[in-house]
């Protein structure tokens, strides 16, 4: 799979902000992405690397299974997503958070 389509997008949310932020001297905050369904820890992991160019330490992952919607009287379901925390080396940061 290719790295620009590991990570789909970051999640900005008060909650991954504040985490961000919760770095310590051993460990960099974590940061929060959407990512392929598919996509395993070691690939997320080589992604964020590459694309954001600092050291990943850890990589935790979950699956978030979609949602039971309607519309009018249809049934349906929101899409399954994946969230990857990603914890960085203290000395790696990224800007957008």
């Amino acid at each position: 799979m290719d790295v620009y389509h590991t990570i789909i997008r970051p999640i900005v949310t008060e909650k991954s902000t504040h985490l961000a932020g919760s770095g310590t001297q051993r460990h960099g905050g974590g940061y929060t992405f959407e990512v392929h369904p598919e996509a395993s820890k070691a690939q997320i992991k080589d992604a964020v690397e590459k694309v954001y160019g600092v050291k990943v330490l850890s990589v935790r992952t979950l699956n978030r299974q979609g949602k039971a919607r309607r519309f009018r009287w249809v049934w349906g379901r929101t899409r399954a997503t994946k969230k990857a925390i990603v914890r960085l080396d203290a000395n790696s940061a990224i800007d957008l958070f």
